[in-house]
């Protein structure tokens, strides 16, 4: 239930976000998601691809900083307060939501925003008691 992200550290200076999608575009490797957070220096690019290890391989061998962390994909009700209800059970279970950002494709009729936890195990177990849907991470990537 859980999903790979790679994020690759970047300075914020013009080409850099190309020179990135354009390495893994070349290699074959498909984006799923992304979000990209900056400061004035530089930006953190978070990914969900379909080839993980060949994106880390790849980026690393051209000198790019990049790690791997562990996100979860949750199908949210595609209606106004779909997301509050899940933030709410999670709030009501004190599991802390270090970020989230939307998943583009549509999975039954509903949203899937991805979500990085402070403890992913202890997340997915108040999700899924909660009955909310939590995808696979190959899903995810494979779409």
């Amino acid at each position: 239930m859980k999903v790979e992200q790679i994020s690759i550290f970047i300075e914020n200076k013009s080409g850099r976000l190309a020179e990135v999608t354009g390495i893994l575009g070349k290699s074959g490797v498909n984006i799923r998601a992304l979000s990209l957070a900056d400061t004035s220096d530089f930006g953190i690019l978070r990914l969900i691809v379909d080839a993980p290890a060949k994106a880390l391989e790849i980026l690393r061998s051209h000198s790019f900083t990049v790690n791997k962390t562990e996100v979860v994909g949750v199908e949210v009700n595609d209606r106004p307060g779909g997301l509050a209800e899940i933030l709410s059970i999670l709030d009501k279970n004190s599991v802390n939501v270090e970020y989230m950002y939307a998943f583009v494709e549509r999975s039954g009729g509903n949203a899937v925003i991805i979500f990085r936890f402070d403890n992913v195990d202890e997340a997915i177990h108040v999700l899924v008691r909660n009955g909310i849907k939590v995808l696979e991470g190959e899903k995810i990537s494979g779409i």
